[in-house]
């Protein structure tokens, strides 16, 4: 750009030809051309970028600089931090990436001829509902091929006579051909059964205090998974599933659950309305959901999702059920009508149907159940929770 510089005034001067034709604009307060002002404003902007980007090159000023400019709060683990940028290694948790497969052979799809017409398939957030049917294994697992799924576990007192048929089954039916940690909380590590475990899976036994009551057992459940998520299941695990130990596998159970966040129907509201869902109706209570609301009831014996998905619901119904202890109050379903509560306000991204979960002690198997592939086992409630 050319700056021009008028020439000094002599007495008696007369305003030039040339600076009777400038627009108003181009003159400055002092009465002189705004040019060389302008010049000089643009050189300094033009210094002032090149030295900072100069200062983004010296190792850590960036970080330093963003860090500082964050308003306080809680402290987010890197990993989860990593989780939403782009890598190369495990593709299937980057949202902008999607996982490569090698040539496949299987049967196309008809758009006019739906896998399932008996069932929903589909959320009204388009989140899938999962039924035997409606996904091909082999597909899926040549997308999740390089995953690693933690599975949680409590077998606390009593519970842990459940361990060694839990571990079996899974060992036949969850997961198979993937590596697996499975993680058993309990309180009697002694008594924890020595399982043959594939190539790529182990047991890892997780120490914790009992407590007097088994609802209290219940509640804690999700203060324990938050604590470890943040201590080891973030650095150890993509992927972790939270599963109720009196159960046993009957079928496959592989990774079409997989999914930043997963809930479970319940077998015994599948079918019901929403009014009929035993949610917390109190309104005093942090796990209250009014009857006019409500989308599914969900079950508290299976959910999960990534890491740090499941790190955040578990904290936030752990602190919520904090809030409800300060105030006298106890859920009506303990850890499940928190699990509700949070479901209902962050949409899970894909919901298992109730054969992934069901008690045949409770109802018959209604036709539209193709397969069982999670069910629960006989007891005595009132014995084994004493």
């Amino acid at each position: 750009m050319m700056c021009r510089v008028r020439k000094a005034a002599s007495p008696g001067w007369r305003q030039s030809e040339e600076d009777q034709r400038s627009p108003p604009g181009s003159r400055g307060f002092w009465g002189k051309s705004a040019s060389p002002w302008l010049c000089g404003f643009l050189l300094f902007a033009a210094c002032l970028g090149f030295y900072s980007n100069i200062f983004n090159l010296i190792p850590g000023w960036g970080q330093r600089r963003e860090s500082e400019s964050q308003e306080a709060g809680p402290v987010v683990p890197q990993r989860m931090l990593e989780t939403r940028q782009c890598s190369d290694r495990d593709s299937h948790l980057d949202p902008c990436r999607v996982p490569k497969v090698p040539r496949m052979l299987y049967p196309n799809v008809q758009l006019l001829n739906p896998m399932r017409a008996d069932v929903l398939v589909l959320t009204p957030w388009f989140a899938p509902i999962v039924w035997e049917g409606v996904f091909d294994s082999a597909i899926l697992d040549a997308q999740f091929r390089n995953t690693t799924i933690g599975l949680t576990v409590f077998a606390i007192k009593k519970y842990v006579v459940f361990l060694e048929l839990f571990l079996q089954t899974a060992e036949k039916h969850f997961m198979v051909g993937h590596r697996v940690i499975y993680y058993v909380f309990t309180d009697r590590p002694a008594d924890v059964p020595r399982v043959p475990l594939a190539e790529g899976r182990q047991v890892v036994v997780l120490e914790v205090r009992n407590y007097a009551r088994w609802q209290e057992v219940s509640m804690h459940r999700m203060e324990m998974i938050s604590n470890f998520s943040q201590q080891r299941f973030l650095h150890e695990v993509d992927y972790l599933v939270c599963m109720d130990v009196d159960m046993k596998f009957c079928d496959h159970v592989g990774v079409e659950i997989l999914s930043p966040l997963f809930g479970t129907l319940h077998p015994g509201f599948y079918g019901a309305a929403r009014e009929a869902f035993t949610y917390e109706r109190r309104p005093q209570s942090q796990a209250y959901i009014p009857r006019d609301e409500g989308d599914f009831y969900y079950a508290g014996g299976f959910f999960g999702g990534s890491v740090v998905e499941v790190l955040q619901l578990t904290t936030a119904c752990h602190q919520a059920m904090v809030v409800d202890q300060a105030n006298g109050l106890e859920a009506v379903w303990h850890d499940e009508s928190h699990l509700n509560k949070y479901l209902l306000y962050h949409k899970p991204t894909k919901v298992l149907s109730p054969e992934y979960l069901w008690d045949e002690q409770m109802q018959q198997r209604p036709p539209f159940l193709r397969k069982l592939r999670y069910v629960a086992v006989p007891k005595n409630h009132a014995e084994i929770r004493q």
